[in-house]
Order: C-alpha cells, then sequence, then structure tokens
C-alpha cells in the first residue's frame, strides 16, 4: 500500500476526518454570527476524537474484519491521539463557564448512552429501534450550533433555532448514506430507515430533509442572500451523494467523500466572505 494511501486511510479512520468537519461546522455557526474565535471550535475537534475514538474501541468485536485488523494495527497511536485530545479538550474545558457546561450536558449525555445501556430500557440508544439517526442529529446540531453560541454569551433568538433544525437536517441527510452502506452488517432490530423503508424511499425521505432545509431559511430574518445561495449549493450536492449512494460502495463515498461536505460548506462560506 502506497504511503498516500496509508496516510489516508489513517486521516480517515483515526477520525481526524469527522473532527474536521465537526471543527468546520462549528465554525460556519460562528462565522454566521460575527464571530472570529476558533477555541470553541477546537474544542469540539478534540472532543469528537475522543468521543468517535472511544465509541470505535468499545465496540471494536462489532465492526467488519478489515476495520478491526486496522484499528488493532494502530490502536497504540489511536490511543495516543485520543489522550493527547482529552488532556488539551480539559485544559480547554476549565475555562469555559459553567452555562456553557449545562448546556453540553444534554448533548454529552446522549452521547455516553449512545454507546451504554440506559439505565431502564438495559440497552445503548443507538440499540433503541428507529432512533439512531436522530440521536446523531440531535447531538451534532447541539453541539455544533447551541454550544458554540452559549460559549460566546449570544442570546438565543428564532433565526438560532432555525438554524439549529437546520443543521439536525442536515446531519440527518448525510447519514442516511451510511446507513445505507451498513444494510449488511446493521442488526435488524436497528430500524434505520433503509431497513425500515428500503433504500429507495429513505433516499426520498432524505430529499424532504434537504426541501426542509432550504424552506427554513426563507423564515429567517433578515434574509442572507449569500447564506442561502451556499445553503442551497450545500444541501443540493449533498442530496446528489445521498441520491448516489448505495449498499455496496467505496469504504472512501462515505466515510470520506460524504463527510467532507461539512469542510465544503466551510470553505465556500470562507470564500463568500473574503469576495
Amino acid at each position: 500500500m502506497s504511503f498516500f494511501k496509508k496516510t489516508l486511510n489513517f486521516y480517515i479512520f483515526s477520525n481526524l476526518h469527522i473532527a474536521v468537519s465537526a471543527f468546520c461546522l462549528v465554525k460556519i455557526t460562528l462565522l454566521a454570527n460575527g464571530i472570529e474565535e476558533s477555541k470553541t471550535a477546537l474544542f469540539v475537534f478534540l472532543s469528537t476524537i475522543v468521543a468517535y475514538n472511544f465509541i470505535r474501541f468499545y465496540r471494536i468485536s462489532g465492526v467488519v474484519n478489515w476495520f478491526s485488523e486496522w484499528m488493532n494495527e494502530y490502536k497504540n497511536v489511536l490511543y495516543m491521539i485520543s489522550t493527547l485530545s482529552l488532556v488539551f479538550a480539559g485544559f480547554l474545558a476549565i475555562q469555559f463557564q459553567l452555562k456553557v457546561f449545562l448546556c453540553l450536558l444534554p448533548f454529552a449525555l446522549l452521547t455516553f448512552f449512545y454507546v451504554f445501556p440506559l439505565p431502564f430500557k438495559k440497552i445503548p440508544l443507538r440499540n433503541v429501534p428507529g432512533i439512531k439517526l436522530f440521536v446523531i442529529g440531535l447531538s451534532f446540531a447541539g453541539i455544533t450550533v447551541i454550544f458554540p453560541l452559549v460559549q460566546n454569551d449570544i442570546t438565543l433568538a428564532i433565526n438560532h433555532w432555525l438554524t439549529f433544525i437546520q443543521r439536525f437536517l442536515f446531519i440527518v441527510l448525510i447519514t442516511i448514506p451510511f446507513d445505507i452502506r451498513d444494510l449488511h452488517c446493521d442488526i435488524e432490530s436497528l430500524n434505520t430507515l433503509p431497513q425500515k423503508f428500503g433504500v429507495k424511499k429513505a433516499k426520498t425521505i432524505g430529499v424532504f430533509y434537504a426541501i426542509f432545509f432550504i424552506v427554513l431559511d426563507f423564515f429567517k430574518q433578515p434574509i442572507d442572500e449569500i447564506q442561502l445561495i451556499i445553503g442551497l449549493i450545500v444541501i443540493v450536492v449533498s442530496a446528489i451523494f445521498l441520491i448516489s449512494s448505495k449498499e455496496n460502495q467505496s469504504k472512501y463515498f462515505s466515510a470520506f467523500w460524504v463527510e467532507s461536505l461539512p469542510i465544503f460548506w466551510f470553505l465556500l462560506i470562507f470564500l463568500g466572505l473574503n469576495l
């Protein structure tokens, strides 16, 4: 295997890629509100590495063989990266106000119980039929929209809540290709959208979310034409990826290309602000 491919695989499967995407989603929220700081986005970047690697190691027995072998090969490096990320995230966290921790708490609990059994159901949230996708959407929407606004003392208004709903819709939309990919390995009781409705109907539902995303932009006051155009571009590209997804897909299709959509979104906003 070439050095480039090994490096790319490590970047993707060590969860650095999804952490960069999470960083970009926070920056999108901050830039839309005229905030230039990056400390909040860096905290989310580090926390994402910790959370996703923890979930991966906890569930290593449930992953496909090639990925389990890859994780065992790089487990010491992954432990080191996760530990360093935890230390630096902790250093940033001690600077937060109490209200920030209270804001993070429900989304942190969603992440925790995504892996560990709920006290009253004896199973983790990811195994509760039909809600896995929405737990992911709520967690990411809260951590990348509500958290950075509270951290920067922004009073939440109707536009912010509309953005929260849009972010939830976007995350759900770009997660459906992962559920389509995992049809062959997800247990039937999960009741993911592709399992419950079939691949074609799951894609239709995703397209409906995309349309709803754009409609919500027209309820914001005042309407930001640049943000509207960028949002339209991003959601159309996301819908194209969704429609193109299939069960027998390349391991890079969802893990790299679909996961790159938040980065694409951030770059469009960065370019739009600097034109």
